[in-house]
């Protein structure tokens, strides 16, 4: 038979209140209706439930059993489908997964675990690299956080723009472009490298060169931002980067940083996740936190 779980309510009510009466007046129903209830549930389980003593019921040894069983279901039948509480981060617990590039995770992964950890000691972040090629991890949910250069494809993954970065060259101390104006046929004429977790020679730089007509040759192309630059410190191999995402890094390990010698489009930073976090409020409260993290590298010193 299909059990109708309103006679989940109607059974943890008769079971409180030991009377028809006082279980109608209880659920805001009529006596008769309250009745009917009963009847269906006798039906249902095989069993009296109330049987009458004098001019009052008393509930039958299986009812007395399940008491404390149906309560606890309708307990949780009313938490499962009311409103989320509200957030208390002193005591929230769950693990969640940031998957940043990793220049983003170099600049930002200090101040986002510190100001998680302050403000919610429960949470855990695992701060993961990029994979070679885009997967479904933030559709199977197995990434709560990702960053990206451009707008997803996919519509259920929403995306935020928490910043733009402007491009900058970087190049070893004494490298023959940091003598001297970096012209545009000088900068063209140097041996580039590519940051690409999928190892594209090519990136939207060849296209605005062409446009003047113009054309580089890129050597070589490296995973991440870091090995970029550690590879830029040893060679003489031009990488051309965003500015404040890679500002620390470049400083530790001393390049040399110029202006590129043509107009070049700010690189967009955006954060993105699944839309089944929309109305998660501990996921709401890790976005808005990377986002404050993020903006702070951004905003101008002394504000």
């Amino acid at each position: 038979m299909q059990l109708d779980l309103n006679l989940l309510t109607a059974l943890d009510a008769l079971l409180e209140e030991g009377s028809v009466a006082g279980a109608a007046d209880r659920l805001h129903v009529t006596s008769p209706a309250m009745s009917r209830s009963l009847g269906r549930i006798r039906k249902a389980t095989g069993d009296q439930i109330l049987v009458r003593t004098g001019r009052s019921m008393v509930p039958t040894t299986r009812a007395l059993a399940m008491r404390a069983q149906v309560h606890g279901l309708v307990q949780q039948a009313h938490q499962l489908l009311s409103a989320q509480p509200e957030l208390d981060l002193t005591t929230l617990e769950r693990v969640f997964t940031v998957r940043w590039h990793d220049s983003l995770t170099t600049a930002c992964g200090t101040t986002l675990i510190t100001d998680a950890h302050r403000q919610a000691p429960g949470v855990r972040l695992r701060l993961t690299a990029e994979p070679g090629t885009d997967g479904p991890e933030l559709r199977r949910g197995e990434v709560d956080l990702a960053s990206s250069s451009s707008v997803p494809a996919l519509p259920d993954v929403r995306h935020r723009l928490v910043g733009r970065d402007r491009l900058v060259v970087a190049v070893r101390p004494g490298h023959e472009l940091a003598e001297g104006p970096l012209s545009l046929e000088r900068y063209a004429a140097a041996e580039h490298l590519t940051v690409s977790r999928r190892g594209s020679l090519r990136d939207p730089i060849d296209d605005a060169l062409a446009e003047l007509g113009l054309e580089r040759h890129v050597a070589a192309a490296g995973p991440t931002a870091a090995f970029a630059l550690q590879l830029a410190l040893g060679s003489d191999l031009v990488v051309t980067i965003p500015d404040t995402v890679t500002r620390t890094a470049r400083d530790q390990v001393g390049l040399v940083t110029l202006t590129p010698p043509l107009l070049l489009p700010d690189a967009p930073l955006y954060l993105l996740w699944h839309q089944r976090y929309d109305d998660d409020r501990a996921h709401t409260w890790l976005r808005d936190l990377a986002t404050e993290a993020i903006q702070a590298l951004f905003a101008p010193p002394n504000t």
